[in-house]
């Protein structure tokens, strides 16, 4: 039974360690604005999680670690990755793509997104102590 409960904060935990990864990414962007040839770096993951879930259906129960998981859509296995963005090669003559405006905005973008995550988790562990305080009495 909790097993089921704390599987279904799986994806909100690797959300918040990809948005984590992702201030991150856009902190290095910006403390390297002036560094000639550097490129900007992305973070890869909702596209991750969307194929995670999207391929879920059914699925077979497991009552040991050696059986064969069938149709389990694991998050554990969904990383974020870091890529390139060479997208926008024409920003500057020295080659670096940054710019301060828009990496600021995705700063204060996933900021909202991180605090919205860990609200979304502290109530879903408040239901669940709520649940349990009132099923003592």
């Amino acid at each position: 039974m909790l097993e089921r409960i704390f599987n279904i904060t799986k994806p909100l935990e690797k959300s918040l360690d990809a948005a984590w990864l992702r201030n991150e990414v856009i902190s290095q962007n910006i403390a390297n604005i002036d560094t000639p040839g550097y490129k900007r770096k992305v973070v890869n993951f909702e596209e991750y999680l969307n194929q995670a879930i999207d391929s879920g259906g059914t699925s077979g129960l497991r009552t040991d670690k050696r059986h064969i998981p069938i149709g389990e859509n694991s998050f554990d296995s969904i990383e974020p990755s870091v890529s390139e963005d060479n997208t926008s090669l024409d920003m500057r003559l020295d080659g670096n793509n940054v710019d301060i405006d828009n990496e600021m905005a995705l700063l204060a973008k996933n900021s909202i997104r991180y605090n919205t995550m860990i609200q979304e988790l502290n109530t879903g562990f408040k239901r669940l102590k709520y649940v349990i305080s009132e099923g003592r009495r």
